[in-house]
């Protein structure tokens, strides 16, 4: 065994070793339906810390010679399957994680020849009775090899894109190590199958489309592979029961990922809840957020705006396609927030083209990246959230309307009155703190229309219901009774106890105004 040809499978047995393993064994029947086809070459892209490693090193205990792994696999689902011994340790298997050779070369070039000069030290242990010429590149080394042993390559690749997030901006650099992959893996019939693993999906620079050979799926687009991008709802279920944890909050701080019709929770932070027996921002703290920051200050027109909403609590629209797949090339407010899609930061429905930030602990770190200066009128705005609530849970219609005056006066440089829509955008920044508390819910159906905005208590809080209402250049008397007429509490029955009606309206030449009643389920 060699350290990247055919390196064996004592990383994936450490990994089946941890207190918590979570079984994604059937990822192998999707790469084995691919093996030897044209659609071999596959490029999965996805936040860090949300398991590509583990994966990548499954791959190779599963496929790799010189090993033999049948009862490492033995309990997992993969082991049930019909053809689960067909493939199992049966290829040469070469697993590069870029991410070390880029560490040990000063730029892209240097990366390039050490990577080459690496692979052509290994290969030379399964060809030491072929003759070839000394300048020969490692791709015909492999080809000879192929042609006489007949023994195809698995080529497992981790960080593939980490040339594009280290050396930004060397565009010489990252074209050579476009060319260099094309010519290793593209056309190349000793590859049985190629699996990469990334953040950003594979970058193309004209006709250096270089690699449009890979079949990508993305944290945007991943079926058939969604469920392994992350942890499933019903896995983290499972962990809860084992750990005696919370679901309810679980669900709060890590879930929020829309990977197609699959809800997929962060990794690295379940798996910390579980085993500190308490909720953190885990994820975000394995890495500085000053990425974020940088990307949301960019002077992008109409960018500001967007995270604002997105603080809020509001989706945004945003169209992927136009996304270059780097770090660099930021022409528009959709480029970045594209971007902050595929680090993580934000999450993505694919039919309906909006993003959001998925949970509290991503939302998190929003605040954390803004409190540093330049977003002053927003702060001020949420450190005001918890005042707000406690106004409106005590009856307080003055100060609820004293409040959202201010907190209107602090934004109209960034968020304009002009229809309830942006008033909602603003009610849902000024109760920032109630979503501790609730789950908000705008346009909620109820009734005989959409209530703006309903705050349902979470599992365990002692607090009213919510129903608001908003009115533009109308009254808060009109709101309330738009309330009562379409019966907007209806959904709101299996809530036995207070239920907050509350009117908000804003005029023109008036402002805020705020009526508050109380009506009691039983």
């Amino acid at each position: 065994m060699g350290i990247y040809l055919n390196p064996g499978n004592d990383l994936f047995a450490q990994a089946l070793s941890s207190e918590i393993y979570v079984d994604k064994s059937m990822l192998i029947r999707l790469t084995n339906e691919r093996l030897n086809s044209n659609d071999r070459h596959i490029c999965i892209s996805r936040p860090r810390r949300f398991g590509k490693s583990m994966a990548a090193n499954m791959l190779v205990a599963y496929y790799s010679r010189n090993c033999d792994s049948k009862e490492l696999f033995s309990s997992l689902a993969i082991a049930d399957t019909l053809d689960f011994e067909d493939h199992l340790n049966k290829y040469n298997v070469i697993h590069l994680d870029m991410t070390r050779f880029a560490s040990k070369a000063p730029d892209v070039k240097g990366m390039i020849d050490r990577l080459e000069l690496t692979l052509k030290q290994e290969l030379s242990e399964l060809c030491a009775d072929i003759s070839y010429p000394d300048f020969y590149s490692s791709d015909e080394i492999l080809t000879l090899i192929y042609n006489k042993y007949r023994i195809p390559f698995v080529f497992i690749i981790d960080e593939w894109d980490c040339v594009f997030r280290i050396h930004k901006n060397d565009i010489e650099g990252q074209t050579a190590y476009l060319d260099y992959l094309k010519i290793l893996l593209k056309d190349r019939p000793y590859v049985a199958l190629d699996y990469a693993t990334g953040i950003l999906p594979v970058k193309k620079y004209g006709q250096h489309s270089a690699l449009n050979m890979y079949c990508e799926y993305s944290i945007i687009d991943a079926e058939p592979f969604a469920e392994y991008m992350g942890f499933t709802e019903s896995e983290v279920q499972g962990l809860c029961r084992r750990f005696d944890m919370p679901f309810d909050e679980m669900k709060g701080w890590y879930n929020g990922y829309h990977v197609g019709d699959t809800s997929i929770y962060n990794p690295q932070s379940v798996v910390n809840a579980c085993l500190r027996k308490r909720f953190s921002n885990y994820w975000t703290k394995t890495e500085t957020f000053e990425a974020l920051k940088i990307y949301i200050q960019l002077d992008m027109d109409g960018l500001r705006n967007d995270i604002i909403r997105m603080i809020a609590g509001e989706q945004v629209s945003v169209n992927t396609n136009k996304f270059q797949n780097d770090m660099v090339t930021m022409n528009s407010a959709d480029d970045v927030i594209t971007l902050l899609i595929h680090l993580g930061y934000l999450t993505y429905d694919y039919e309906k083209n909006v993003a959001w930030i998925p949970d509290k602990e991503v939302r998190q770190e929003f605040i954390n990246c803004i409190e540093d200066g330049g977003w002053e009128e927003v702060m001020n705005s949420l450190r005001r959230s918890d005042e707000l609530l406690k106004a409106t849970l005590s009856g307080d219609s003055d100060t609820v309307a004293k409040i959202l005056e201010e907190v209107h006066q602090q934004n109209t440089s960034i968020i304009s009155y002009n229809n309830e829509l942006s008033l909602s955008v603003t009610l849902a920044l000024a109760y920032y703190s109630a979503k501790n508390s609730y789950e908000i819910f705008r346009e909620f159906p109820s009734g005989k229309g959409f209530a703006d905005l309903t705050f349902i208590p979470r599992r365990g809080v002692d607090f009213p219901a919510m129903v608001i209402e908003l009115k533009y250049n109308n009254s808060a008397d009109n709101a309330i009774e738009q309330i009562k007429e379409k019966n907007y509490t209806e959904k709101l029955s299996a809530f036995c106890g207070e239920i907050l009606l509350v009117g908000i309206s804003y005029n023109d030449s008036k402002g805020h105004s705020c009526i508050i009643e109380k009506i009691v389920k039983q």
